[in-house]
């Protein structure tokens, strides 16, 4: 695939992976595609050496690998990342009728977005809903998102607070609720995010039983400056990783080792749910591979010690306007190439062995890479990579790509470093 075909690939990713399960299920049709066999984690397996293979977990994670011909105990190539972004969940029973008939929907925080980028956008719904069958025990799952824009968050005019650009508190709860609709007759506010789900889905109503709801900007993804240099999108952290991972192992062709793509879900709340970094799932996928391949708990500790993750998920780049919030000798730029995140009190499972590990491979594959430390003075975030740690004893890296404007509707990213992440992924699932 050429490196326009590359990022166009990617734009379209981002834009239909409008929430965590639109993600996942766009990797899995790509993965459908590519003759990945789908398994259900409730029934035996039967997996062979070179045999493509993905499970699910929740509708919003995903691992997929290629078994490798090594034998059990060979090591995994990992590489993770996650499908969550922050934004705003719709709460069950959303509807507010407020004065002059304007509806407006309840809506709670996930994880920590910058709210103000939320206001005056074209926003939509999309996530997963829950229907009945005569089996309570396996409801029947629809995944839905509407294309069209259906809400605003509108801001408060400058008239009535002039001192909005000063500083703006802001309420989850008071200012930011969507606005839906005009209704005619009050009687038309009762289940009505319900009911324009289901006119969507073409499903009776009462046959929702429960939903998990999502806002989304329906903005597309584009590149922007001269050269397309740029990529703006919302969900960059982290889908521009997960796709990156999940671009490599397709275009990736070592048959020795098992290489793992692994996608979580929930990182931005703390990854302690069952899709989350925290459970075991991709402890207990590696232990099925192991055990299909022959092996017993003896190989299954030689593979996970000399195995390998990359741990993907995005870094902040050098911002133009605030050079002064960076460490002064170590601040990657946007199209510097791919980030190794570094922390002095554990925050990422980076260290010396395991980044010069990653900054060959970089060498290796030709790509330039960088290092992230954080201010002194300012607090830094974690990610997947020493939450896995506690699961698996295995060395990895966390890095990402640089990118501005973390956690906002819109965020910004470079194309090259899109590319450059790739290349050395592919690289690292090559040797």
């Amino acid at each position: 695939m050429q490196d326009k075909s590359k990022i166009e690939s990617l734009l379209s990713f981002l834009t239909s992976s409008t929430c965590n399960f639109w993600a996942v299920e766009n990797i899995s049709r790509t993965l459908d595609a590519h003759g990945f066999t789908r398994l259900d984690q409730r029934e035996a397996w039967s997996l062979v050496p070179g045999g493509k293979y993905y499970i699910t977990q929740n509708d919003s994670a995903i691992f997929a690998f290629v078994v490798g011909e090594s034998g059990p105990a060979a090591p995994y190539k990992i590489i993770s990342a996650h499908s969550d972004s922050p934004g705003f969940r719709i709460k069950p029973a959303p509807e507010i009728l407020s004065e002059g008939r304007i509806l407006k929907l309840n809506t709670e925080v996930y994880g920590g977005p910058i709210l103000y980028t939320w206001f005056d956008r074209p926003l939509s719904i999309s996530g997963r809903v829950i229907c009945r069958t005569q089996d309570p025990m396996r409801p029947r799952t629809l995944l839905v998102k509407i294309d069209r824009p259906l809400l605003t968050i509108p801001h408060l005019a400058i008239h009535y607070n002039r001192a909005v650009n000063e500083g703006n508190p802001l309420s989850k709860q008071k200012d930011m609720l969507p606005v839906i609709a005009r209704l005619d007759e009050e009687i038309q506010s009762k289940n009505y995010v319900i009911k324009t789900v289901a006119d969507t889905l073409e499903v009776a109503p009462e046959d929702i039983i429960d939903a998990d709801l999502t806002l989304f900007d329906t903005t597309p993804a584009m590149t922007l400056g001269p050269s397309g240099e740029f990529i703006q999108s919302g969900r960059i952290d982290d889908l521009e990783m997960a796709y990156a991972a999940l671009t490599a192992l397709l275009d990736s062709e070592n048959t020795a080792y098992t290489r793992v793509m692994a996608i979580f879900d929930n990182e931005e709340t703390g990854s302690g749910t069952r899709q989350g970094a925290h459970s075991p799932v991709l402890k207990n996928l590696l232990q099925r591979i192991n055990d299909q391949l022959g092996g017993d708990s003896e190989t299954m500790f030689r593979a996970t010690a000399g195995s390998f993750m990359i741990s993907a998920d995005n870094a902040h780049g050098l911002h133009p306007n605030y050079v002064e919030k960076q460490d002064p000798t170590n601040h990657p730029v946007l199209g510097g190439g791919p980030v190794v995140k570094v922390n002095a009190n554990c925050k990422y499972m980076s260290d010396a062995h395991s980044a010069a590990i990653f900054r060959s491979l970089c060498a290796d594959a030709g790509v330039p890479c960088q290092i992230f430390v954080n201010h002194s003075d300012v607090a830094g975030g974690s990610t997947l990579g020493n939450i896995l740690t506690g699961q698996l004893d295995i060395r990895g890296v966390d890095m990402g790509a640089a990118q501005w404007a973390m956690h906002s509707c819109r965020e910004t990213a470079s194309t090259v470093d899109y590319l450059y992440t790739v290349k050395v992924f592919t690289h690292f699932f090559n040797i």
